[in-house]
């Protein structure tokens, strides 16, 4: 197989540096947070240190610097899905954003017996929130059905698309199949009946190119812990007539233009939905992972993370009593691998690999409907990102062969 590396990027992570019990680090466990690169870990340092102060408020200096810090990080932000800064809204997570959309836009539009269009590959975090407006409208549910390689069915979800569903809400990328999605074929037919897309790219933003205008989608949410951010750093994006149709759902300092006792008036985009202190080290060290990103190149990752994930699936079907689910094809999926080994539980085998310093994912992975469609009661799961390496996938088959040995298989 040919051989493709980035730059050597392991070294920008302090915590991937480090020996345990003599041992590197090997994390893959990127699809549940990634790890943070220096440059962002300081840049968060840099902020308390030298310019903590709230945003938009004061008229002092440091204050002034924070603003614009903050501001500048929604403009990277922008600049990194082609969009503009007013459609940018600072959430604390992709969770939060579909929320927002689900209690503000979602309650606008959706009334009793309307239809909401999901998939079957969702994440509770694009499930739940449809799950309470739907109660409270006594509105309905409608699933997208996957085949049986994982793929979307979409013969069955364009024939839903033309029953003109209210919203479909769908994940570019599943978390526990590794399946991409054609989001813009699929956005492409849902307009063609009216219907509003919302995307949950958790999944893919932190590794694909995501061009808003070109996917042309309505809302799309997405976390900065994923993508060599901070925890508590989301982001909605959103059209900005769409935007502005909406009610905010956090009321406070900062979201508001005029108040008096009894009615008050709301802030301009963004910042109508920006309710009381923002997360502004969040927002800044995000800021700072998107350059971290920009000069390694989107497009250099995606195709090493290809690359990879083809080596360790390759790898891994040469272990006996590897079942793997999702998709085989390599174009049409990322690097999320789901997996059980013989009817070993998924927390025992990542007990296992724990004790070899390896850490992967075990469990539902907040997809539990997903799960019990495969038939399983959980599954092991290991995920990469642009700090991985082949000899991390050897050193994974290693300790799984070790496991099979410790369960006598």
């Amino acid at each position: 197989m040919e051989t493709i590396q980035l730059i050597d990027v392991k070294k920008d992570f302090p915590i991937l540096n480090q020996k345990i019990n003599g041992k590197q680090l090997v994390f893959l466990d990127s699809a549940s947070t990634s790890q943070k690169p220096v440059v962002v870990i300081n840049s968060i340092k840099q902020y308390y240190e030298e310019y903590n102060s709230n945003v938009h408020r004061g008229l002092y200096k440091i204050s002034a610097i924070a603003t614009q810090r903050y501001e500048e990080s929604r403009k990277k932000v922008a600049n990194f899905i082609n969009s503009y800064p007013k459609e940018i809204i600072f959430v604390r997570n992709a969770t939060e954003g579909i929320n927002l959309v689900a209690s503000s836009f979602g309650r606008k539009i959706v009334n009793k017996n309307d239809t909401v269009l999901l998939t079957e590959m969702e994440h509770h975090s694009n499930l739940v929130p449809w799950q309470l407006l739907v109660k409270g409208k006594n509105a309905k549910l409608e699933f997208i059905p996957i085949t049986e390689d994982g793929l979307l069915d979409l013969k069955k979800g364009f024939e839903l698309l033309r029953k003109k569903p209210k919203i479909l809400a769908i994940t570019h990328v599943s978390n526990v199949l590794g399946t991409i999605n054609p989001i813009k074929e699929i956005i492409k037919e849902a307009h063609k009946y009216g219907v509003i897309v919302l995307v949950d790219a958790a999944q893919s933003v932190p590794h694909m190119k995501i061009d808003v205008k070109d996917l042309d989608c309505d809302f799309l949410a997405f976390s900065g812990h994923k993508m060599c951010g901070p925890t508590g750093i989301g982001v909605l994006y959103g059209k900005k007539e769409l935007l502005e149709e909406m009610e905010p759902i956090f009321g406070g300092g900062d979201m508001i233009k005029e108040v008096q006792y009894r009615n008050a008036t709301w802030n301009e985009l963004p910042w109508k939905f920006e309710a009381g202190t923002p997360n502004i080290a969040g927002a800044i060290g995000l800021g700072a992972a998107i350059d971290y990103l920009n000069s390694i190149g989107i497009d250099n990752i995606h195709n090493y993370e290809k690359f990879l994930t083809k080596y360790a699936l390759e790898k891994l079907s040469k272990v006996k009593d590897v079942k793997i689910y999702g998709p085989r094809d390599i174009n049409v999926r990322n690097g999320v691998i789901s997996f059980n080994l013989a009817d070993i539980h998924a927390h025992d085998l990542t007990t296992v690999l724990d004790e070899e310093d390896i850490a992967i994912r075990s469990g539902h992975h907040c997809a539990m409907p997903l799960i019990e469609k495969l038939g399983i009661i959980a599954a092991a799961r290991i995920s990469f990102y642009l700090y991985n390496t082949c000899e991390d996938v050897d050193r994974l088959i290693d300790a799984l062969e070790k496991a099979r040995k410790v369960f006598k298989l």
